[in-house]
């Protein structure tokens, strides 16, 4: 299973952090805390952008030398309601406090200063379907390269029904050879629900030289530094995923997979 697969190391506060160095790779950075009601947590950016996404819960966000008031709205994910995010440059901070239990999404990647702190969310962001049959899937892009929003970092939520894939056909994003492809590096962060159900990830080169099929519980977080990615909903078990996503270039360029070609419809 090799360093792919991280699985939250508590139940309580930040139970994630994944750096560059970490990662093993140069640009994508994520970490989650889970606060009871009450509870803060504080973080300076440095030389990182970063978008805070209320996965649930809500909490009071002071960020940039301004009160955002209170962030927040859906109790569960699986209401499939838009998020409410906050985007906050480089050479900032950021605090939360719990209003109730929440869980709190730090997406990041380099900052250039390019951008302003700004709220993302609710408004703005429609459910949209994307697929056909089991390959249906439902996205809310938060700040995907038509929103710009950010300097580098790509945030995108989907929702995968029960008995459905996801991240399909198969595709990858591993070279930087704009407008064919772009090299852009990626973090999962999977939700199931039911909490005890799994889910299925595997990621892979077409060369073979990388080539992992991982069980991803409730919490855990895919890394997907190249190759294919595809992932999968059991019958009876729907699936969340958020896309932190940031390369040299903001585009997001895709190559697909050989074998999943004659899936595509011709253009």
């Amino acid at each position: 299973m090799g360093t792919l697969l991280r699985k939250p190391f508590g139940t309580h506060g930040k139970v994630h952090e994944i750096t560059p160095q970490s990662a093993g790779w140069r640009y994508v950075g994520f970490s989650l805390y889970r606060l009871r009601a009450g509870e803060e947590a504080q973080e300076a950016t440095g030389t990182s952008e970063v978008m805070l996404v209320m996965v649930e819960g809500k909490a009071e966000i002071h960020a940039a030398g301004q009160d955002w008031g209170v962030l927040g709205e859906r109790m569960s994910v699986f209401e499939r309601t838009p998020p409410h995010c906050l985007y906050v440059p480089n050479d900032q901070g950021w605090r939360a406090r719990a209003v109730t239990d929440c869980i709190i999404a730090v997406c990041s990647a380099p900052g250039s200063g390019g951008h302003k702190v700004r709220r993302i969310g609710p408004d703005g962001i429609t459910l949209s379907q994307r697929g056909e049959g089991s390959n249906t899937r439902w996205i809310n892009n938060i700040a995907m390269e038509a929103e710009d929003y950010c300097d580098s970092l790509l945030v995108t939520e989907v929702f995968t029904p029960a008995g459905n894939w996801s991240s399909y056909p198969s595709h990858r994003h591993d070279e930087d050879d704009f407008p064919r492809v772009t090299y852009l590096e990626e973090t999962y962060y999977h939700r199931l629900d039911p909490g005890d159900g799994w889910g299925v990830q595997r990621v892979y080169t077409d060369d073979g030289s990388l080539d992992e099929v991982m069980a991803v519980r409730d919490g855990d977080v895919v890394l997907v530094p190249r190759g294919h990615h595809p992932c999968a909903a059991p019958h009876g078990f729907g699936m969340y995923y958020l896309n932190v996503m940031a390369g040299p270039l903001r585009k997001w360029r895709f190559v697909v997979a050989p074998e999943m070609e004659r899936l595509v419809p011709k253009t």
